[in-house]
């Protein structure tokens, strides 16, 4: 006899189709590069999103992509310059692995210090450069500086409420 709080056992997940994914990183390398990402770091991006553990070295990655090792070698240095992914190195080895988190977008997307903080600075410092605070290019560019100042301020509450989210998941 069960007891009744049993629970049932947990179905197996389902097993993976390799061409699925396949296609799955093709189109989402497609998206990416259609939204202004380079061709070969989107495509290496979305195969270590698409892979099982999110880590691959350069040979597993030009392997599965069929490019070169310089290729990949190009592509991940961008998406580490970026923090999009790090590298590892493999225990006891000399071989280097590329690794993706879980929650990448998160990281990210909401690195506001490295990426609009960066950014906002760079405008700031051609206020004066462009005519000054009261010229229309400076106008311009002042506003961008606003703009991006608001997004930092914003990106704080955007973190916060997904990671409450998430605890709440």
């Amino acid at each position: 006899m069960t007891h009744p709080d049993a629970r049932p056992p947990a179905a197996a997940p389902p097993a993976r189709d390799e061409a699925a994914a396949a296609g799955f990183v093709e189109r989402l390398g497609s998206t990416l590069t259609a939204l202004g990402m380079q061709r070969v770091p989107a495509r290496v991006f979305a195969a270590l999103m698409a892979d099982e553990d999110g880590r691959m070295t350069s040979a597993e990655l030009a392997v599965a992509l069929r490019l070169s090792p310089a290729s990949i070698s190009s592509a991940v240095r961008y998406l580490t310059q970026v923090r999009m992914i790090h590298r590892e190195r493999e225990a006891g080895t000399r071989k280097d692995v590329y690794v993706i988190a879980d929650d990448q977008w998160h990281d990210t997307l909401l690195s506001t210090d490295e990426v609009y903080g960066r950014l906002a600075s760079a405008f700031a410092d051609g206020i004066g450069a462009v005519g000054g605070p009261d010229s229309p290019a400076g106008r311009r560019v002042r506003t961008s500086v606003e703009f991006l100042q608001f997004i930092i301020k914003e990106m704080a509450g955007i973190a916060e409420r997904w990671d409450a989210s998430q605890a709440r998941s």
